[in-house]
C-alpha cells in the first residue's frame, strides 16, 4: 500500500463525514417542522440562507464528535483496511456519532418550553430528578413519534454508511515512506479541523464561533437557533462556565446609579403579618384573563376565572417578565432576587455562600419560615437551595405522606396538596413566611380523574392543567378564609416560567416568552389597582421588604413595586437567544455580554426593527450603560461572595 492505495480510504472518510452533515441537515429540518411557529421563518429560501450558515455549526460539532474517529482512520497502523479494524471504526463512528445526534431530538419537544437549545444546563435539572428513568419512559409514551423518528433515520444512516466500504489491502511500498506521507497528511487534515471547529477562519483576532454567533446570520433572533443544532449548543457550554466576570469596565458611579444593589425603604411602619407566596408551575401571562384586557388578542379565551376574579381585589402587574427559563430560577429571582442566564446560579459552587434574601430578612423579624412543594425531596434541587437560604421547614411529598394523592409524574396533586399547605400553616407560629411550588399545571397535561370534563380543554394540553390549578387556588383561599391567620396575611402569586403558547401573535414574540404574572392581595384590600410598568420576579423580594417595614438596608438588584417615592426608571433584564434583554424606558437593549448587538423600540417585542443602524441617541447610549452596569455587578458580587449586605 502506498500513499496513492490510500486514497480510497481519505475518500470513504470523507463519505462518512458527509454522511453526517446529511444527517444533521435533516435535523435541523425536523426541528424546523416541530417548531417552526417559534422560528418565525418567512420562506423557502429564508430557511436555505439559514442551513446555509448553519453549516458552519455544524461542522464544529461533526469534528467535535469525530475527532477520535477521524484520528483512528487516518493513523497508518498497517491494519487500517482489515475487517476488524473496520469493525472498531464502525462502532467509535456510531457509539458518538448517534449519541450527540439524539440531543437534536431531544429539542424537537423541550424547544417549544425551554425556547432555546438544550445546553449543559439540563444536567443541573436532572441532577436533583430522582425520577429521571420515570420521566424518560413517560416521555417515550407521549412523543413515541419521535422516537420512531431516530431510530428510522438512524438505520438509514448505518444502511448508507455500510453501502461503502474500504477494501482491504496489503501493504506494498516502504513502510518509512508509507508512514512519512500518512503523517503528513495527518497534519494537513488537523489543521483544517482546527479551522473547522473555529468557525472557518485562523484568524488571531476571531474567537471560535459561539452560541452568540448564530444571531449574527439571522433578521429575526428566534432563527438563531436554528442556525445552531443541539450537539454544538451542548458542547460548547459543556466546559464552559458563564460565571465569569466581565471584560469590560463599569465606572462605580454607574453601579450606584443604575443599580443600586443595596437598598433601604423607610417609607412604611415595622409590621409582621403572615406572607404567603405562591410560584405557580409554567403559568405564562398569557392564560390570565385579568392580565390581557389591554391587548386586543381577537377571539381571546381566559383560563383562570378563579384569579380573575381575585385580581379585581388585588394589586396586578400586566407588564412582568421570568428572570430565567426554568424552574429552580424562579426559586432563586423570587426569594432571593437572583436572576439565572445561560446557566442557573443554584447550579454552581457560588450558591454555597451566605444569600441575603426573603427568607433571611424575614427569619430577622420573627418569622418562621416554610418551603411547600408537592414533588419528592430534592426534586428541582429545591430543597438543596432552601437549605442554602435557611428556610426552617421543607414539606415535600414525604411530608404529605399518602401517594394515593400522586400524580404518576412529578408529585400531588395541587389542590389536595394546597390544603395540606392550608392544614399545615394553621398549626405554625405567626409571623410565618411560606412559599409554596405547585406542580400539576406541567406536562404531561393531565388533571385529576373526577374532574375529567370539568375544566375547558382549550387550544393546548396546557390550557386544561391551568383550569385545574385554578381551581385548587379558589379550594386553597375558601379553606384559608376560615383561619384565624387569613386576615393578616399577605398573598403573592406569581409563575415561574411561561409554558405551551396560543396566541403566537403576541406571545411567540422573542422578549415575550418567558412572561408571568405578578399579584398582590390581602384580604382587606389595601393593595389594589393594575400597573402597566415593567415588572420582574427579582422585585417581588424587595416589594414584600417595602410593604412590612423592613428598616435596615439590603441586598438587592430588583425594585420595590409599591415605592411611590422612588424616580428611578423601571427595568427588566433578561435572557434568550444567547443574548441580554434589558428593558427600560422606550427602548430594548440586545447585549451579547460583550457588545451591544441592536436597540429596539420597547413596543418591538419581536425585535424586528433594529435603530441601531440610526446612530445611537443619548437614551441609548444611558441605557446601555445601565445594562453593562448591572451585568458587571451580577457577577462581581456572585463571584466575590458578596451575596450578602457586604
Amino acid at each position: 500500500m502506498n500513499f496513492f492505495t490510500r486514497k480510497q480510504e481519505y475518500i470513504i472518510l470523507g463519505y462518512r463525514l458527509l454522511l453526517a452533515y446529511v444527517f444533521y441537515f435533516v435535523a435541523r429540518f425536523l426541528f424546523f417542522l416541530y417548531n417552526y411557529d417559534l422560528l418565525q421563518v418567512d420562506s423557502v429560501w429564508q430557511y436555505l440562507k439559514i442551513s446555509y450558515h448553519g453549516l458552519a455549526f455544524d461542522t464544529t460539532a461533526i469534528l467535535y464528535v469525530n475527532m477520535l474517529f477521524i484520528i483512528l482512520s487516518l493513523l497508518p497502523l498497517f491494519v487500517n483496511t482489515q475487517r476488524w479494524y473496520q469493525k472498531l471504526l464502525f462502532y467509535v463512528y456510531f457509539g458518538s456519532n448517534l449519541v450527540a445526534y439524539v440531543l437534536n431530538f431531544v429539542d424537537f419537544i423541550y424547544y417549544k418550553y425551554n425556547f432555546t437549545r438544550t445546553t449543559r444546563a439540563v444536567w443541573g435539572v436532572l441532577e436533583n430528578e430522582e425520577n429521571w428513568l420515570a420521566m424518560f419512559f413517560r416521555f417515550m409514551l407521549h412523543y413515541w413519534h419521535v422516537y420512531i423518528l431516530f431510530f428510522v433515520i438512524a438505520f438509514t444512516w448505518i444502511y448508507l454508511y455500510k453501502r461503502v466500504r474500504v477494501q482491504r489491502q496489503n501493504v506494498v511500498t516502504s513502510k518509512v515512506f508509507y508512514v512519512a506521507l500518512s503523517i503528513v497528511s495527518l497534519g494537513i487534515i488537523g489543521v483544517l479541523m482546527i479551522g473547522g471547529i473555529r468557525g472557518g477562519d485562523f484568524k488571531k483576532s476571531t474567537r471560535p464561533i459561539n452560541m452568540v454567533d448564530a444571531s449574527r446570520h439571522v433578521t429575526k433572533l428566534e432563527q438563531a437557533d436554528l442556525v445552531l443544532n443541539t450537539p454544538f449548543a451542548f458542547i460548547r457550554t459543556f466546559t464552559t462556565d458563564s460565571f465569569k466576570k466581565v471584560e469590560y469596565d463599569v465606572p462605580s458611579e454607574d453601579i450606584e446609579t443604575f443599580v443600586k444593589p443595596i437598598k433601604h425603604y423607610q417609607n412604611r411602619s415595622k409590621t409582621t403579618p403572615n406572607i404567603v407566596l405562591i410560584i405557580t408551575e409554567s403559568w405564562s401571562r398569557e392564560y390570565l384573563g385579568s392580565f390581557n384586557t389591554h391587548l386586543d388578542i381577537p377571539n381571546y379565551e381566559s383560563y383562570t376565572p378563579f384569579i380573575d376574579s381575585l385580581a379585581q381585589h388585588s394589586l396586578i402587574f400586566t407588564n412582568a417578565f421570568a428572570n430565567g427559563k426554568k424552574s429552580i430560577h424562579g426559586m432563586s429571582s423570587v426569594l432571593a432576587g437572583i436572576p439565572s442566564f445561560d446557566d442557573a446560579f443554584t447550579s454552581t459552587s457560588y450558591s454555597k455562600q451566605p444569600i441575603q434574601s426573603l427568607v433571611s430578612t424575614s427569619e430577622e423579624m420573627g418569622y418562621e419560615t416554610s418551603f411547600f412543594h408537592g414533588a419528592p425531596d430534592g426534586s428541582m434541587g429545591f430543597l438543596g437551595f432552601a437549605n442554602i437560604l435557611g428556610i426552617d421547614h421543607y414539606f415535600g411529598m414525604e411530608a404529605y405522606d399518602n401517594d394515593t394523592d400522586f400524580d404518576g409524574s412529578w408529585g400531588i396533586w395541587d389542590e389536595p396538596f394546597l390544603q395540606y399547605m392550608n392544614t399545615t400553616l394553621s398549626t405554625q407560629k405567626e409571623p410565618f413566611f411560606s412559599t409554596v411550588f405547585t406542580v400539576s399545571s406541567h406536562e404531561p397535561y393531565v388533571i385529576p380523574e373526577k374532574y375529567e370534563g370539568k375544566f375547558p380543554m382549550g387550544h393546548v394540553p396546557m390550557h386544561q392543567t391551568v383550569g385545574y390549578t385554578d381551581y385548587a387556588f379558589q379550594q386553597f383561599f375558601e379553606s384559608a378564609k376560615k383561619e384565624s391567620w387569613y386576615q393578616n396575611t399577605i398573598f403573592i402569586i406569581t409563575s415561574d416560567h411561561g409554558n405551551q403558547i396560543h396566541y403566537g401573535k403576541e406571545f411567540y414574540k422573542v422578549v415575550n416568552r418567558n412572561v408571568v404574572p405578578i399579584l398582590f392581595y390581602t384580604p382587606d384590600e389595601r393593595l389594589k389597582g393594575v400597573s402597566r410598568e415593567l415588572a420582574q420576579q427579582m422585585d417581588i423580594y424587595p416589594t414584600v421588604l417595602d410593604l412590612i417595614g423592613y428598616d435596615k438596608p439590603f441586598r438587592s438588584w430588583g425594585r420595590s413595586l409599591v415605592d411611590s417615592t422612588n424616580t428611578d426608571t423601571p427595568f427588566v433584564l433578561k435572557h434568550g437567544v444567547g443574548q441580554y434583554q434589558f428593558l427600560m424606558g422606550d427602548l430594548i437593549c440586545v447585549f451579547d455580554g460583550k457588545k451591544v448587538s441592536g436597540f429596539y423600540d420597547i413596543e418591538d417585542k419581536g425585535l424586528r426593527k433594529n435603530l441601531i443602524d440610526q446612530g445611537k441617541t443619548p437614551e441609548m447610549e444611558r441605557i446601555e450603560r445601565a445594562c453593562k452596569a448591572f451585568v458587571k455587578d451580577y457577577y462581581d458580587r456572585i463571584i466575590d461572595k458578596q451575596l450578602g449586605l457586604n
